[in-house]
């Protein structure tokens, strides 16, 4: 894998609830993903964070962590999507 394409935006949405922020960052760290910027926000009750995250230190294929996340946001009520770098940048073209 080419080392300059491992960034992956990490987006988290859904209704705010205690211990999102944690279970998401300890799967990345329990899977030795870094993550390099985070921001998040709370309006009237509603989660939303946008993660960049490294996954060069990481053994878990892209797909894989894409889907286990999913996984993850399902038991505790968010929609967390992955999307690769250089995808995310081309769709959000201005």
């Amino acid at each position: 894998m080419d080392k300059t394409q491992s960034k992956t935006i990490i987006t988290v949405v859904g209704k705010d609830t205690v211990g999102i922020i944690a279970k998401v960052c300890t799967y990345l760290a329990d899977n030795h993903i870094n993550v390099l910027d985070i921001s998040q926000t709370i309006i009237d009750g509603f989660f939303n964070m946008m993660m960049i995250v490294d996954l060069n230190t990481s053994e878990v294929a892209f797909a894989d962590c894409a889907s286990a996340l999913e996984e993850l946001g399902e038991t505790i009520g968010v929609t967390i999507k992955c999307q690769r770098e250089e995808i995310f940048d081309m769709m959000h073209r201005v």
